[in-house]
């Protein structure tokens, strides 16, 4: 059935959703939009050597920045101003990066522009702008643009040769390369990508994070399905409402790339917007990535610590409360970090079993581990602990 939106556009599937999107946010660099944001609380310390037309030409709903830590090298999808990447910039300082990734070249030219003077106020440089679409994240969209200048295609030939030149520089100069990113983060932006490219934006964003990155990620979600002709309307879509993924849909986005310990850092209470009894609300998310390599037996075990009388991880553990729960090297690893960090209580082997002669985990095992395993079959001490009574204490007495 075709779907025609407000502005006379064709169905979904006619739809140029790239399009609008580059127009509404180049019209937005040049002129400024109000109301195509949600107001976010900054430190304004962070903002102090930003310069004015960057600071009022930024779009968001939410700021991961505040995730960032110092050292990192960050990458923000969708960068447009820059304004997240120079608060970045500060917090990450001269021994970290950030590299701010858009399409529009509209906003990379004002991010640009104001690119020396902020590096010059902040005493280091430490910030550079790529053009790509998030989604593919190893296409430089400037080498294309290049290569076009010279290489104009006049012919299904000349086609074929654009599409060779970009394999290759996919391969040989991808724009950003894999595991070398400590911390994504997005602003509202990841809703403006295509339906059909959402699944490999995801997958994107965790082929770029090393191994223990993680991704924290601020956008627009819908608490019910959107309609298809909501879908087609490009006002709504590029007004970052009807391309919004439903609640659970956006974190099992998360989960379906591979990430783990994926977290609700915030919600909104109020409605971004509502159209047809419809709320759209900002979401920040937390995602790690890390879980990948072999399940080694080490005779490691956890204690979950409660409150809740079990919980499930990513990986389908199930870990009832106060329960010895035998797990493999990484998983004990995985939970003395964060996000698990605390929740469980760690017991190690009384004698270590050295890693060149550990066996593979066995995953079908009973789940509970026996303190045996953990003690040894031949532990047989008997030993009495010193007093219980702390100093100045008569409760022995």
């Amino acid at each position: 059935m075709e779907v025609h939106g407000k502005n006379g556009l064709g169905a979904s599937e006619l739809f140029d959703h790239e399009a609008a999107v580059l127009q509404r946010y180049a019209r937005a660099a040049r002129d400024g939009e109000a109301g195509l944001c949600v107001p976010v609380d900054y430190d304004p310390a962070l903002l102090e050597f930003i310069p004015e037309e960057i600071l009022a030409k930024d779009y968001g709903c939410g700021n991961p920045s505040r995730y960032a830590r110092a050292g990192e090298t960050v990458l923000d999808l969708g960068s447009g101003s820059g304004k997240a990447c120079y608060i970045l910039a500060r917090i990450v300082g001269p021994a970290g990066k950030v590299i701010g990734v858009d399409f529009n070249p509209a906003m990379l030219e004002l991010a640009r522009k104001y690119r020396r003077d902020v590096g010059d106020r902040l005493g280091y440089h430490n910030v550079e702008f790529r053009r790509a679409r998030i989604q593919d994240l190893r296409t430089d969209l400037e080498l294309v643009d290049r290569y076009l200048a010279s290489h104009p295609v006049r012919s299904v030939e000349d086609l074929a040769r654009l599409e060779e030149y970009e394999a290759r520089i996919r391969r040989e100069q991808p724009l950003v390369s894999d595991d070398s990113i400590d911390l994504v983060v997005s602003n509202c932006v990841l809703n403006l990508v295509r339906p059909e490219d959402k699944k490999r934006l995801f997958a994107e964003m965790y082929r770029v994070l090393r191994r223990g990155g993680r991704a924290v990620i601020s956008d627009i979600v819908s608490d019910e399905p959107v309609p298809p002709e909501m879908m087609g309307d490009a006002e709504l879509w590029s007004g970052c409402v009807s391309g919004a993924l439903v609640e659970e849909d956006f974190l099992r986005a998360f989960e379906e790339a591979g990430f783990y310990g994926i977290r609700v850092e915030e919600l909104g209470s109020q409605p971004y917007r509502t159209v047809e009894g419809i709320e759209f609300r900002s979401i920040t998310v937390s995602a790690h990535k890390g879980k990948e390599g072999p399940c080694i037996e080490r005779n490691q075990a956890v204690i979950y610590r409660g409150p809740w009388k079990q919980v499930v991880d990513d990986d389908g553990h199930v870990l009832p409360r106060g329960t010895r729960i035998a797990v493999c090297e990484k998983t004990y690893e995985l939970y003395s970090r964060p996000p698990y960090e605390g929740q469980f209580i760690l017991v190690p082997p009384r004698l270590e079993v050295p890693r060149e002669q550990a066996a593979t985990f066995d995953c079908s095992r009973d789940r509970r581990r026996d303190p045996r395993e953990t003690k040894g079959l031949d532990y047989k001490v008997t030993k009495f602990a010193g007093s219980l009574c702390g100093p100045q204490s008569n409760c022995c007495t």
